[in-house]
């Protein structure tokens, strides 16, 4: 399940500590908590979504996966082949191929790669081997060049050409984040993600600053696949069926 059928807006589910949480900029200690996993997945499927996109944010910041135990929980109470199940990609601390693997066995569709991707590029292709198009290629900018490691390093790449790069390696979809905007609902980078949608075939998912329903309709305008959104749905800025309702429509 690496592409995605008509433009789809993914509930975040980002867990630390065991808990729901949405950072503010990609700071750490920035988060404001909203709950037990379980019950939010729960929540935003029985809301219509059809794809979850899972962070362990633990994971991301230590570089290993921290939150083990509560995203296995979300994947045994969603996830599976089940006629009601739901698409499910998971991000944050996954740092080798074989890691990756047993997690697509355990039942997530898409394993979503970022620093990794960045320091050792010939894992997408290893992964991409034995489980076609499931990789997500994590594309995180800051002031327009890549950015790795939570957020901290800057790489000197320009995503578009990142993104390009990713898909020759067998990236099923790039995840584009703007760090810049994101968990602030400031509103979104439309250009940005315009430039990377241009520069590959593959679906591009976006991600960051998304604080309103226009700016849902104004990612999909702009060529994304599907857009995820955490604060603006956890705070209640709208709904998750108004949002798509309006995408469907655009």
């Amino acid at each position: 399940m690496s592409h995605f059928s008509e433009f789809e807006v993914i509930p975040a589910v980002d867990v630390q500590d065991g808990e729901v949480v949405q950072l503010v900029g990609g700071e750490r200690g920035t988060g404001k908590r909203y709950g037990d996993p379980v019950a939010a997945a729960e929540r935003w499927v029985e809301a219509g979504a059809e794809t979850l996109h899972l962070v362990d944010l633990d994971g991301a910041f230590e570089g290993e996966r921290v939150n083990a135990g509560a995203i296995e929980s979300v994947v045994d109470a969603v996830g599976g082949d089940g006629a009601d199940a739901v698409g499910l990609q998971l991000g944050g601390g996954i740092r080798a191929a074989e890691g990756a693997r047993a997690l697509l066995d355990l039942g997530l569709d898409r394993v979503i790669l970022g620093t990794a991707a960045v320091e050792t590029p010939e894992i997408v292709a290893e992964i991409d081997e034995t489980h076609p198009g499931s990789v997500v290629v994590s594309l995180d900018a800051k002031d327009g060049e890549v950015v790795v490691s939570g957020w901290t390093e800057g790489t000197g790449l320009d995503p578009a050409e990142a993104a390009a790069r990713y898909e020759e390696l067998g990236a099923g979809a790039i995840l584009f984040t703007n760090v810049d905007v994101e968990g602030q609902l400031d509103g979104i980078d439309r250009e940005a993600v315009a430039s990377v949608v241009d520069a590959v075939e593959i679906p591009v998912i976006a991600s960051g600053g998304v604080a309103a329903v226009d700016d849902v309709v104004a990612l999909k305008e702009a060529g994304a696949a599907a857009v995820v959104v955490g604060t603006a749905l956890y705070e209640g800025e709208f709904t998750l069926r108004e949002a798509q309702a309006a995408a469907d429509e655009a």
